[in-house]
């Protein structure tokens, strides 16, 4: 068993993620990356999202606050709110993020390896307004 503490106050760790996000988005880790399992909170600004990826053993998504959208290749895009949890199977290509004018958190459990794609293209985001 293995117990990581809570952060105090202001204290919580966070980087800015670039390299396969679009837009401002801090990720703040939960649990590193064990056995193929990693668990990460991820703060979204206004219009920001992740690239187009998949998982090799699915993720996990639960909705924290704000408001958000979430897009599995070949549909269009899903609403989310605090307290929508989401399964993106294993393999399936998707994208989330934040609203055009909103911000989200989730909480991210993705298990096995991250497949990071294309970046969402603006008129792909765009269909979701």
């Amino acid at each position: 068993m293995e117990i990581t503490k809570g952060q105090q106050g202001n204290a919580v760790p966070s980087e800015q993620r670039t390299a396969t996000f679009t837009g401002l988005v801090y990720v703040d880790p939960v649990l590193a990356s064990a056995d193929g399992v990693a668990v990460n909170r991820v703060f979204f600004g206004p219009g920001s999202r992740t690239y187009w990826h998949s998982h090799e053993r699915g993720q996990l998504l639960q909705v924290i606050s704000g408001l958000g959208l979430i897009c599995a290749e070949g549909d269009l895009p899903w609403s989310l709110e605090a307290g929508d949890v989401v399964w993106a199977a294993p393999g399936e290509r998707h994208w989330h993020g934040a609203g055009p004018e909103t911000l989200m958190l989730h909480l991210a459990v993705s298990l096995g390896t991250t497949t990071w794609l294309d970046p969402v293209s603006d008129a792909d985001y765009g269909t979701a307004s």
